[in-house]
Formats: structure tokens, sequence, C-alpha cells
């Protein structure tokens, strides 16, 4: 009997292959350099975060300790004031609704654009159909807020109406004639621009669809809209809410495009198609150049808000795809 042990040596589980691939005495100097340069990349980044921050936490308990008003609930902007007042209820609420509109009407579009191009759409159209959306993400905001304000404001006059013969009885979409400057408008134009980013990843969660899934609806009979029902959209779940919350994330930080559209005004109209509003990147992108060194202070203040209101939707977001590892690549 052959007694001689063997030299095999024992297969290290995946998660730990990376780990030992990096470290011990036979690793080659190229290694050890890119791991620095990584882990040196990975913690300039927080420590820019952290630095950012501190700078916006700083200049606005400067602001909010001058403010003769509530913060968080006054209806006015007067930071250059003798007595200054300033909130950000205003602009709170038009973030939060202009962003909602556009998740409302962005996320059906993109959904069925993405499984359109993926299971659909034959392959000499679906990859044309892919570049176009895709390339909607490279339009500057600024074009954008200029095609807004030259031909999509005149021409919602009739939707507006249709809507306010119809809905107009709810309160929400009472129309009262005038220029259709409204947050719904900026809804409308905020999820166009956030078109292609949820299409792009929703349409790459499901490609990742396993393939025997599918063929095994199929030869149960499923039709092809059973398969995407039981198989495709269960699978990307996930996938689609990441991809949405990425989205609203654009929408929250819009500065340009929305100051081209919106007329701005602080007040907080129950009609989503009355003309007025704000929003925190609007707000400042209007204001910063002419306010003075505490009226700066004060806009910082309001950022720092739409600061932590990004990182909860990014952290929210990162959340959502670390309970499926197929999403965030730790099952590669």
């Amino acid at each position: 009997m052959n007694t001689t042990p063997s030299t095999s040596a024992t297969p290290l589980p995946p998660e730990d292959y990376g780990r030992s691939a990096v470290s011990g005495k036979a690793v080659r100097p190229g290694d050890r350099i890119f791991l620095g340069l990584s882990r040196g990349s990975g913690i300039a980044v927080l420590v820019i975060m952290a630095a950012i921050a501190v700078f916006l936490t700083y200049r606005s308990v400067l602001a909010i300790s001058g403010d003769k008003a509530n913060f968080f609930t006054t209806l006015d902007w007067n930071a250059s004031g003798l007595e200054p007042k300033f909130g950000i209820a205003v602009l709170a609420f038009g973030t939060v609704v202009s962003s909602v509109v556009a998740m409302v009407i962005a996320v059906p579009v993109a959904v069925g654009i993405a499984l359109f191009i993926s299971h659909y759409a034959p392959r000499r159209l679906s990859s044309p159909l892919g570049y176009v959306i895709d390339l909607l993400a490279a339009v500057p905001s600024i074009i954008y807020g200029l095609w807004g304000a030259l031909f999509l404001v005149p021409h919602l006059t009739g939707l507006y109406t249709w809507l306010d013969d119809y809905l107009g009885w709810t309160g929400i979409f009472e129309y009262g004639g005038g220029a259709a400057r409204s947050l719904f408008t900026v809804g409308i134009l905020l999820a166009i621009m956030i078109l292609p980013i949820v299409t792009s990843v929703s349409r790459e969660v499901f490609l990742q669809v396993p393939k025997m899934h599918e063929e095994a609806a199929l030869a149960l009979g499923a039709t092809r809209w059973e398969v995407i029902r039981m198989s495709v959209l269960p699978f990307g779940r996930s996938g689609v809410i990441s991809a949405s919350m990425l989205g609203l994330g654009r929408a929250l930080g819009e500065t340009m495009a929305v100051a081209t559209v919106l007329s701005p005004s602080f007040l907080i109209n129950t009609s989503l198609l009355d003309p007025g509003g704000g929003t925190f990147a609007q707000n400042i992108a209007s204001k910063f150049s002419e306010a003075d060194e505490f009226g700066q202070d004060a806009l910082i203040a309001s950022g720092l808000v739409l600061f932590v209101i990004t990182l909860l939707v990014n952290g929210a977001a990162r959340l959502i795809i670390a309970r499926r590892k197929e999403y965030s690549g730790a099952a590669a």
C-alpha cells in the first residue's frame, strides 16, 4: 500500500483566495504596490467625505446659531437682513415632491424599456436602442434645462388643462392658468434625466437572470410574459430598487435644469401645477453669488441637509444591493 502523503494543497475557500494572494513573503512587489494604492485610494475617499462633512457642519452651525427663526419650519429665506430669518421647509417640500414625481414617471418607463431591450427586441434593434438610452446620460443638465424652458414649458399647457378638467377636484392637480413653471414640470424634466440611469442598471440586472430559470418556465408552457413575471421580475426586484435609488440621488441634487425651468418662490402650494416652489440645489445656485458671508453660511446649511439626504439614499441603495450578492459582485 502506498503510504506516501499527498503533496497537493487543500484548495482555499473562494472568499480567502484573494486575501492569500496578496499576503506572505512570496508576493511580488507589484502586488504589494497595487494593494497599497488600492487601500490608499479607499482611505482617501473616506477622508475627503469626512472633510466635506466637517466643513459643512462647521459653517452650518455658524448660520443656524444666527438664525432668528426656526431653521426647519420657516417659510422664508432672508439670510442677509438685519435679523436673518431663513428656513428649509419650502426647499425640503419642493425637493421631495419633484423627486417623487420624477420617480413615479421614470421608474415604470425605465423598467419597461429595460425589459424590451433584454427580452423582446431583436439584437439588431436592442443594441442601438441601448446606446441611445445611455447617451441621454451624457447630455449636460443645462441642455435639459434649456430644452425644458423653451420647449417643454410652452407645450404642457394642454396637459395641465386636461389634468385640471379631470383631476382638479383633488386639489393636487388644480390649474389656475399661467406658465407651466411648477414642481410638476420639474418632475417631468427630472424623470427624463434619470431615465438612462434606471434603465441601464435594470437592463443589466435582467440580463443576469439565469437562463435555466427562463428555460424551465418555457418548458412548463409559460408564455413570455409569464416568464418575465415569474422569473425575471422576482430575480431583478432588488436591482430595480437599487437603480431607482441611484436615480433618486441624481434627482435630489439636480441644479441647473431645475433653476432654468422653475419659477422660484417661497410658498408651499397644495397644487402641483401652481407656479412656484423651490429645491435645495436650485436655491443654492440662484442665491450663492449675491449672498454675503453669513448668507453663504445659510446656503451651506441647506446644502448640509441635502448632503445628509443624499447619503441616506445612497446608503439605502447599498444595503439593498448587499442583500443580493449577485449585484454587488461578491459572488463573482
